[in-house]
């Protein structure tokens, strides 16, 4: 089970988590994932800028925040006998940070490494007062941290995990507790290096440590509690009639979170699918609803879309050879690999055959980290004029429709362009992948959520 940053967001949410777990418990092992609670991870990165600023005033001002907080939801939840050792044990988490932090403030930079060690602390202090409750109720429990449990690449801020070293670390650090009737409480979004310096697992990472250990463990399931019942046909604030999906594929849930959905990330299934352990997207704010099951295959009978989703905070970039002597594959192929080295993820791309100019679109927080990587692959190219100026269109936004069913069935793609049509909102650029399981439309900002509603009426007719 993993627990997101609202489900473990203050002692009554923490107390909420512990029913679940225990009440699973009970029945069989279990690990549980915990992610820091709401907004502390924002905090704790605030302060690290606070610190190559060198703000003292804030860097005081965000620790006492942190401290308060959590000292607060530790008298909620651990008995008056045992609370100095607890407030004892979280000093001396908070303590760590504090020592990061100054380290920072000394250096008056914030090396990756020492932002990967000091954001994964509100996983700490999480993963301890989730243990420390369940211990006050009776069930042996044990905070772990991730960096014994989940070996990583180098990459910090986004690091992968290196699946054959890290199941041999969770299997010797964790099958020792479940077989003496113990429940871990790892924490999640971090691990470390095989010579042990600390990384974060980037975008989901919680969500992604969860599927790790799972695969590690060769789970029977994974539950992803959160604050919503499940995934959804559409974004409700858009689509009022949307509902919950009962079964979706591991392709679909990651499409959809690619294209913006609230689902787990594309690499949190990763894992999952070889050894194809099911998921369930779950609301700890409602647990007797169904949620959504995660598998490998549909039932027969699941044709047409699915879901539609959408991203309004995303730009599309623009690049046109300036004569015909250059060559569009190959200016193609070079701004790829300096986005891809740039570790920014390209949403959708699209290309014309006879001026070889193409288009493809980043989230907008990615948008100058990816001009720049392009600048300076292409300086060259740019500075004779082999290939026009950079465009970029901020004035947009991106639709995705996504479904197995669409797959060699006849007819959706016209459906969803004529449902846009009709509310006079213009189509700038079209994907559409060789698997036929997602359609990505480039859309005006301005007619974004018009389009949603229209195709999501469309395809669920």
């Amino acid at each position: 089970m993993k627990f997101g940053g609202t489900s473990v967001g203050s002692a009554d949410r923490i107390k909420a988590a512990c029913d679940l777990i225990a009440a699973e418990g009970a029945r069989r092992p279990l690990v549980a994932v915990v992610s820091a609670m709401s907004k502390i991870t924002d905090l704790l990165l605030d302060t690290t800028r606070h610190a190559e600023g060198d703000d003292q005033a804030g860097i005081d001002r965000n620790l006492e925040q942190i401290e308060t907080r959590h000292f607060e939801a530790a008298a909620s939840l651990v008995p008056a006998a045992e609370l100095h050792r607890v407030l004892g044990e979280l000093s001396e988490i908070i303590s760590d940070f504090r020592r990061i932090v100054n380290g920072i403030q000394m250096l008056g930079h914030r090396p990756p490494r020492a932002v990967d060690e000091a954001i994964a602390v509100g996983e700490r202090l999480s993963a301890l007062l989730v243990s420390e409750h369940l211990k006050s109720r009776g069930i042996a429990a044990d905070a772990v941290n991730a960096v014994d449990v989940i070996v990583t690449d180098a990459v910090f801020n986004n690091a992968s995990p290196v699946m054959e070293l890290t199941r041999e670390k969770a299997r010797a650090r964790l099958m020792p507790l479940l077989e003496a009737g113990r429940i871990p409480i790892v924490t999640g979004f971090n691990g470390a290096t095989a010579d042990g310096r600390p990384t974060t697992l980037g975008r989901g990472g919680s969500d992604f440590s969860a599927s790790i250990l799972a695969a590690a463990l060769d789970a029977s399931e994974l539950w992803i509690w959160t604050d919503v019942d499940g995934i959804m046909t559409a974004d409700p604030r858009l689509v009022p009639e949307a509902r919950v999906l009962s079964e979706i594929t591991y392709s679909e849930a990651a499409e959809l979170a690619y294209a913006g959905a609230k689902v787990l990330h594309p690499r949190t299934l990763a894992p999952l699918v070889e050894r194809k352990i099911p998921v369930w997207s779950k609301n700890s704010f409602a647990p007797e609803k169904p949620g959504t099951r995660i598998v490998s295959v549909l039932a027969a009978g699941n044709t047409g879309a699915r879901a539609v989703t959408s991203m309004a905070n995303v730009a599309l970039v623009s690049l046109e050879p300036a004569s015909s002597g250059v060559g569009g594959v190959h200016i193609m192929a070079r701004a790829l690999d300096a986005l891809d080295r740039a570790n920014v993820e390209v949403l959708a791309i699209s290309s014309s055959s006879y001026r070889q100019s193409f288009c493809f679109l980043v989230r907008a927080a990615e948008l100058e980290a990816a001009t720049q990587a392009i600048e300076t692959a292409l300086a060259l190219e740019l500075a004779h004029g082999y290939i026009h100026a950079i465009d970029v269109d901020l004035d947009v936004g991106l639709l995705a429709v996504v479904g197995e069913g669409m797959r060699g069935f006849s007819g959706v793609a016209g459906r969803i362009f004529t449902a846009i049509s009709r509310e006079n909102v213009n189509i700038i650029a079209i994907a559409q992948g060789s698997s036929e399981l997602t359609i990505s439309i480039v859309v005006r900002r301005a007619g974004l959520e018009k389009a949603v509603r229209a195709v999501h009426a469309e395809c669920h007719k």
